[in-house]
């Protein structure tokens, strides 16, 4: 099994090229970053790990410029967003970044994605909230043809373009996999239509992983799919001997470790436990 770390890329905490070159020192497989452009004051929206949502998200830096430093200083390590919104994003611009930085990377991008759970949020950047899953939905269509076609175009109820040229294309082929992020009753959905994987969130319920993957493969074979096409990857993964060899036996691919956003002295010995507890399921 894969193991990877994930670390809210703040401006006050381990900056991520340090922490970027410590990871692949320690032979993690992945570094995950996560994203929100803002977080709006007002505070309607609940948000699912507790009442006091963490300063973390309103420091975060862009996830692409955060992974692009990280690229510059490291040749192994995966680079993963966990997660983009993509519904607060245009996606000729998105498909671009994603090309950029694959390219950059020499293809070790992988793209973690989700619709998001701050409603005002999103209703910034002009996204309805009920509606953003039929909006990530064609954003993600629409990225795959401009990765994929040297002329691409889209024409759909919330992406509309004719023919377009866009390049670099990615390293990656047919595109860098593509994880959905969550654990809501139409999940599956969208990771047998456009996904390369599942990537739900470990500690938020007890989730029956080895009913849930055999569930979402079996769905996976009914729509025509290799079963085994679609990775699981458990994010904010329990640092717990028992637990990752459970996760290994359910099939899991990977499983990330998060990481609180602090300086150095905080994070390097909190790489250095989970690099030698990573190492048992390796």
């Amino acid at each position: 099994m894969k193991v990877g770390v994930l670390m809210f890329s703040t401006d006050y905490a381990i900056g991520v090229d340090e922490l970027a070159r410590a990871a692949e020192e320690r032979d993690f497989e992945s570094l995950f970053v996560p994203e929100h452009t803002h977080i709006p004051t007002s505070r309607r929206s609940p948000w699912a790990g507790g009442p006091n949502l963490p300063k973390d998200y309103w420091h975060t830096l862009d996830p692409f410029v955060a992974l692009a430093a990280a690229a510059a200083v490291t040749t192994r390590l995966s680079l993963a967003t966990g997660i983009c919104l993509v519904i607060e994003r245009d996606p000729i611009t998105l498909a671009k970044e994603v090309a950029s930085l694959d390219f950059l990377s020499k293809g070790r991008f992988i793209f973690g994605i989700g619709g998001g759970w701050n409603a005002e949020e999103m209703e910034n950047h002009g996204t309805t909230f009920k509606t953003r899953w039929r909006l990530l939905r064609e954003r993600i269509l629409a990225m795959k043809e401009i990765w994929t076609k040297d002329e691409a175009e889209f024409h759909g109820e919330f992406v509309n373009f004719g023919p377009i040229w866009s390049f670099p294309k990615p390293v990656q082929k047919p595109h860098p996999p593509i994880l959905m992020g969550g654990d809501g009753p139409t999940t599956f959905d969208r990771v047998v239509e456009f996904c390369d994987g599942w990537m739900p969130i470990g500690p938020r319920a007890p989730i029956n992983f080895p009913g849930k993957i055999a569930a979402l493969r079996t769905r996976g074979e009914k729509a025509g799919r290799d079963p085994a096409s679609i990775s699981i990857s458990i994010f904010h993964a329990k640092t717990d001997e028992a637990v990752l060899r459970s996760y290994q036996e359910a099939g899991v691919e990977r499983a990330i470790f998060g990481l609180p956003s602090a300086d150095r002295d905080s994070i390097l010995p909190l790489l250095d436990r989970y690099a030698k507890l990573a190492e048992v399921v390796k």
